[in-house]
C-alpha cells in the first residue's frame, strides 16, 4: 500500500525571489515533529522532499511509537503492518492499532515476536483479533518484558471475566487492589478515552482499559462521571448502563439527551456549543465532525442525511424537466 503525494522536491521549501523559485531546506522543527505524527502523516512527510524522506526512512525515532488510525485503519493488513514495524529495527516500544479490523492474531504475534521491547499495546476495535490471540500476545510480551505499562482491548469480541482475570494476572495486577486504587485516585472519563489523548502523553495509571461493570457485571469499559455533584458509586458504569455525553462524558438523563446528526448522545450544554446543520439544526460531536458536508461560499455545513436528501431532491427535480 503506497501513499501517493505530489512529486518530491530536492530539499522541500521553495521561495520566490525576483520571479525565480529557489529551494531551501525544511525548518529544523519539522524533523523533531516526525516522532509525534500518526502513520498516515508520517508516510506523507516522507514524500515531501528528499531530506524528509531520508529522515523518515533512516531515523529510528519516528518508528519507536506507531499509531494507525483513520484513514489507514481500514486498509492496513498483516503484511503492511510487518513492513512498517520493521523500520524500528526491533526496537518498537508502543503500538496502537485503532479499529484495524484486517489485522489478525498471526499478524500481531509476528510483530510482537520481532519487537521484544514492546511495552504498550493499544488494539481497540480490532475485530479481526480473538480473545485467545490477545491473551497469547500479552503472554509473549510479559515473558520477555515484565514492565508492560498499558493494554487497551476495548472492542475485542467475547472477552469474559475469566479472560480478564487471566490478562490481569499476566500484567501483574491484583484486580481488587486495582479497582480500589481507581476509586481513590484514578478516574476514567469516556470522552477522554475516545480522544486517545494518553497514547503519547502521561500514563493514566490504569494498566488495562476493561473492567467489570458494577451495574450489569459484564466485562466492558467502565467510566466515571466528571460532574462533581454526582455520586461516583451510582454514576459509575459501562456505556450501556449509564448514558453519557459524547463531548464532556457526564451522565445524561433521558429527558436531558439532545439529538445529534451522528446519533451520539449529547447533553444540552454541549449541544448548544456545537455548530449545527443548516437544514435540520443538528450538530456533530467533534469526533464525527469529519462527516460534515461543507457548503460553497458559506461557513455552514450539511449533515450527511440532509446532504443525501438534497442530492436526491435535486436529481428528481432535474428529471421532471427533462
Amino acid at each position: 500500500m503506497d501513499v501517493e503525494i505530489s512529486h518530491t522536491t530536492e530539499t522541500g521549501k521553495q521561495e520566490i525571489t525576483n520571479g525565480s523559485i529557489q529551494s531551501g531546506p525544511p525548518p529544523e522543527a519539522m524533523f523533531f515533529a516526525l516522532a509525534y505524527l500518526p502513520l498516515f502523516e508520517l508516510l506523507s512527510m516522507g514524500q515531501v522532499c528528499r531530506s524528509l524522506r531520508d529522515a523518515v526512512n533512516n531515523d529510528i525515532l519516528p518508528w519507536l511509537t506507531i499509531m494507525v488510525k483513520r484513514p489507514l485503519n481500514s486498509r492496513i493488513s498483516d503484511d503492511f503492518l510487518m513492513k512498517i514495524t520493521a523500520r524500528g529495527n526491533g526496537q518498537l516500544r508502543s503500538l496502537a492499532l485503532v479499529n484495524c479490523f484486517k489485522i489478525t492474531d498471526d499478524g500481531l504475534h509476528s510483530v510482537i515476536a520481532q519487537n521484544p521491547q514492546l511495552n504498550k499495546l493499544y488494539i481497540p476495535g480490532c475485530t479481526g483479533l480473538t480473545h485467545e490471540g490477545v491473551i497469547r500476545a500479552v503472554k509473549m510480551i510479559t515473558e520477555r518484558n515484565h514492565n508492560i505499562l498499558t493494554l487497551k482491548i476495548n472492542g475485542i469480541y467475547n472477552i469474559t471475566e475469566e479472560h480478564l482475570k487471566t490478562l490481569c494476572s499476566l500484567l501483574g495486577i491484583n484486580q481488587k487492589r486495582e479497582q480500589q486504587q481507581q476509586k481513590q485516585w484514578q478516574t476514567v472519563y469516556m470522552h477522554e478515552y475516545k480522544r486517545f489523548s494518553n497514547f503519547r502523553g502521561e500514563e493514566t495509571g490504569c494498566s488495562i482499559d476493561m473492567d467489570i461493570c458494577p451495574k450489569c457485571n459484564q466485562v466492558r469499559m467502565v467510566f466515571d462521571c466528571p460532574r462533581e455533584q454526582c455520586e461516583r458509586k451510582w454514576c459509575r458504569g459501562c456505556y450501556l448502563c449509564i448514558p453519557r455525553c459524547e463531548e464532556c462524558g457526564r451522565c445524561v438523563e433521558l429527558d436531558e439527551q439532545s439529538d445529534a446528526a451522528c446519533e451520539e448522545i449529547l447533553c444540552l450544554d454541549c449541544w448548544f456549543q456545537l455548530p449545527k446543520c443548516n437544514f435540520c439544526n443538528k450538530p456533530y460531536c467533534n469526533q464525527h465532525a469529519f462527516q460534515q458536508c461543507s457548503l460553497p461560499d458559506s461557513s455552514g455545513f450539511l449533515c450527511d442525511v440532509c446532504h443525501a436528501k438534497f442530492i436526491t431532491d435535486f436529481y428528481n427535480l432535474d428529471c421532471t424537466y427533462v
